[in-house]
């Protein structure tokens, strides 16, 4: 569903993205991450065909970028981080506004679909001005969903919600990627990007890592499996450190902690060590790492695993 090939922007002698390789399937909720500044809006823009790209090339539900500009705007809905919508107007009026510009075949059927699951069709005759920035968001979700677009690109679309509002769009995004749909996610919000992307991408500038969060939990840290004995000592510490699928074992507060390729198959090997030595296992538990720890990481070392 989009795709580009060494897509670069300069604005003057600034390099807001350089060279940017992406495949992006059908049906994908891909994470776009990345510090202020690094690009991620420039690229929504150029993709979106809202601002031209300086060289390379990218296409958008099988339309080029530069060459299809009109086919990709109706075929894609951008929110962006500011709504930016008519605040003396009605909630209802701002979206039947734009419901006619994209020509959309039941203007007021796919207004009242969208004010409903949004929450908001209650306040659908009031001034937007009176609405919270919350209810503002998710009225411009509302918007870039009404001519039912293909390829959603969401900046930040939880950014301003509360904790209930804000599961309701992520189960919203959920649905919409059961439908079909192909959702370009650029979120600050990593535990969000965790749970609803299928990959994401880590960007500074240039593409410094593309993968699924676990695979990139995987290839910063390896798997380590914490075993909480009550009686562990440096005789139990060396039997597992010599077991040949064991990359590295020490003990950290009193806990054994062992890092490993494939916990399901080799941890009870580790536990049959251990009991042959006499210990006591109270539990066991994998350590699992936080995609802020996998995304900090990389944008240090600028994509490069830390030594």
């Amino acid at each position: 569903m989009i795709q580009t090939e060494n897509l670069t922007k300069r604005f003057g002698s600034t390099l807001a993205v350089k060279g940017l390789n992406l495949s992006i399937e059908q049906g994908e909720v891909f994470g776009f991450l990345g510090p202020n500044g690094a690009g991620k809006t420039t690229t929504v823009r150029m993709l979106a065909s809202l601002i031209s790209p300086t060289q390379g090339r990218a296409v958008v539900n099988g339309f080029e970028v530069g060459r299809q500009d009109d086919q990709i705007r109706r075929s894609v809905g951008v929110l962006t981080e500011t709504p930016g919508l008519y605040d003396n107007l009605s909630a209802e009026y701002n979206l039947r506004i734009f419901a006619e510009l994209y020509e959309v075949r039941d203007p007021a059927g796919q207004v009242e679909k969208y004010l409903r699951m949004l929450g908001l069709w209650e306040r659908r005759f009031e001034p937007t001005a009176t609405f919270s920035k919350g209810m503002k968001q998710k009225l411009a979700i509302a918007r870039a969903l009404l001519h039912e677009p293909k390829v959603l690109f969401l900046d930040e679309p939880t950014a301003a919600l509360d904790p209930e509002s804000a599961r309701l769009v992520r189960d919203f995004i959920s649905e919409l990627r059961r439908e079909g749909r192909t959702i370009f996610l650029c979120t600050h919000n990593l535990d969000e990007a965790d749970r609803l992307c299928d990959r994401i991408a880590v960007f500074k500038t240039r593409l410094l890592v593309v993968d699924t969060p676990e695979r990139l939990r995987q290839q910063m840290f390896g798997r380590k499996v914490v075993f909480h004995l009550r009686n562990l000592d440096e005789a139990m510490l060396s039997k597992v450190s010599e077991l040949p699928f064991v990359s590295e074992a020490r003990m950290v507060d009193g806990r054994l902690l062992v890092t490993l390729d494939d916990p399901e198959k080799r941890n009870p090997e580790i536990v049959r060590q251990l009991v042959m030595e006499g210990a006591e296992i109270q539990f066991v538990g994998e350590l699992r790492y936080s995609l802020e720890e996998v995304y900090l990481r990389l944008v240090r070392n600028d994509g490069a695993p830390a030594t």
